[in-house]
């Protein structure tokens, strides 16, 4: 039975892109892409020829029986996205989940990606991190999706839009607090850059190209938190956080009785 390939492509310079992804790329029968005419510059670049179809977030659960179709005919299958690897905040996940479950043979060529190359740039030797990716649109998801990261002791690393990237770094200042921040930019392009500030000063004058953000780690969260409890009540619900969680999450804080902190909120 032929199998499906998921190819990293590169993130930016179309010279990184391994010997291999090129073997592949060239001796699939069809290659699945997040955006044709996106990777049709690549394919165009190392002359590649293939028949193309799209697979992209709006089309990708009706894609699944379409390249299971193909492989159960003997086709061998890649599937790429417009830069990095398919399932990493792209397009891939739910194409692998219902192929495995079909049982077919599924291989990964490996290729560059934004997030272990930012982490590189940064300098941070702490061992670990925490990657998040894209944050949610609206603020009521964005809170109940960080909560859990709110004190976690490793750096944050988020994935951001030049459209959303300022927002982005503001809602992260009001949630987190401001922490260190370092921002990486156009990995691999000309225009690379690799800014270290803080949440509260790192608002970018006229974002272009894709970001990177990482938010370095939580202070010790033994320490006493600051501000009275009423105001450290206000400033979780005006981050978007239900009043359940806030009250859960002061009263561990400060060493309180949820029930005490309670009182304090209803009288808000």
């Amino acid at each position: 039975m032929a199998k499906l390939y998921l190819v990293g492509t590169p993130i930016g310079n179309l010279s990184d892109i391994t010997l291999r992804a090129l073997e592949t790329l060239k001796s699939v029968d069809a290659i699945a892409c997040e955006d044709t005419r996106h990777s049709l510059k690549l394919l165009n670049y190392y002359e590649i020829k293939k028949p193309l179809f799209a697979c992209h977030k709006f089309n990708e659960k009706a894609s699944v029986d379409k390249i299971y179709d193909m492989i159960k005919d003997g086709k061998d299958v890649a599937l790429i996205t417009d830069a990095g690897m398919p399932c990493i905040s792209d397009p891939g996940a739910i194409v692998v989940n219902d192929l495995l479950e079909r049982g077919v043979e599924i291989s990964v060529i490996p290729g560059a990606t934004a997030l272990t190359s930012a982490i590189a740039l940064s300098g941070i030797c702490q061992p670990v991190f925490t990657f998040i990716g894209f944050l949610p649109e609206k603020n009521k998801d964005r809170a109940e999706f960080l909560t859990p990261f709110r004190n976690v002791k490793t750096s944050l690393v988020f994935y951001s839009s030049p459209y959303d990237v300022n927002k982005d770094i503001e809602y992260l200042c009001g949630f987190l607090g401001n922490r260190k921040l370092h921002i990486v930019r156009e990995i691999t392009k000309i225009h690379e850059e690799h800014i270290v500030t803080t949440l509260a000063e790192g608002a970018q004058e006229a974002p272009k190209g894709e970001y990177v953000l990482i938010v370095e780690s939580a202070e010790d969260t033994e320490q006493k938190p600051q501000g009275s409890i009423e105001e450290q009540l206000v400033d979780l619900l005006n981050s978007g956080v239900d009043k359940k969680t806030a009250v859960k999450q002061v009263a561990k804080a400060n060493g309180l009785n949820k029930d005490e902190v309670y009182k304090i909120a209803i009288n808000l």
